[in-house]
């Protein structure tokens, strides 16, 4: 995907682009302590910042990955809304009969909160989530919707087999086999997505 991207004609690949990360931008920019519209403007300002950049990007797996390259585009999108946010507030805290000390401290202690690694922590975290997310997107799309369903309940949501079972109303043993046979799949579909976001 990334060598397509380079071609700024390929709608498709920028629509798989931002099918792809845009949530994560957005959930990592919500950790940092940004509002719906304030994390929406980190997302747009990273695809552009993205796009901007992709004609020189090459990639190299020995100088880093591009979850990498992508985690530090977005820090520095995370930054200049910290920036912002503290640019706009200084001067309204300077108008009259307006608690300026408050608002400065406001301002200067969000500005400060999320340190970069605590970022990068932010950062892994979404990462991971959001593969594990295409994966079973994947995965859905390749099963049948009542194995997919057990899959999720026993896997991902936890329940026990015997409730599981209980509750689709499906044997014991249907629901054995399904979940690991889907656990298979899913580690294959967890590996592709790994290497192809790499």
């Amino acid at each position: 995907m990334l060598s397509r991207l380079k071609n700024w004609e390929d709608n498709e690949s920028w629509r798989d682009f931002f099918e792809t990360y845009w949530r994560l931008i957005y959930d990592v920019a919500r950790r940092a302590g940004f509002n719906d519209a304030e994390s929406q403007d980190v997302v747009q300002e990273t695809v552009i910042s993205v796009a901007k950049q992709m004609g020189e990007f090459r990639y190299d797996p020995t100088k880093g990955r591009f979850k990498n390259w992508l985690r530090q585009i977005t820090r520095r999108r995370i930054a200049d809304q910290l920036r912002k946010k503290y640019r706009e507030a200084v001067p309204a805290a300077e108008e009259p009969n307006f608690e300026s000390d408050e608002t400065k401290h406001q301002a200067s202690s969000h500005l400060h909160e999320s340190t970069p690694s605590d970022l990068d922590a932010i950062w892994d975290l979404e990462w991971e989530k959001r593969l594990t997310m295409l994966a079973m997107e994947r995965l859905k799309r390749r099963v049948k919707p009542e194995h997919f369903q057990i899959f999720d309940l026993c896997t991902m949501q936890n329940q026990p087999m015997k409730t599981v079972a209980k509750a689709l109303g499906v044997s014991m043993s249907l629901v054995y086999v399904t979940r690991h046979r889907l656990g298979a799949q899913f580690k294959k579909e967890l590996r592709l997505v790994e290497k192809e976001t790499n």
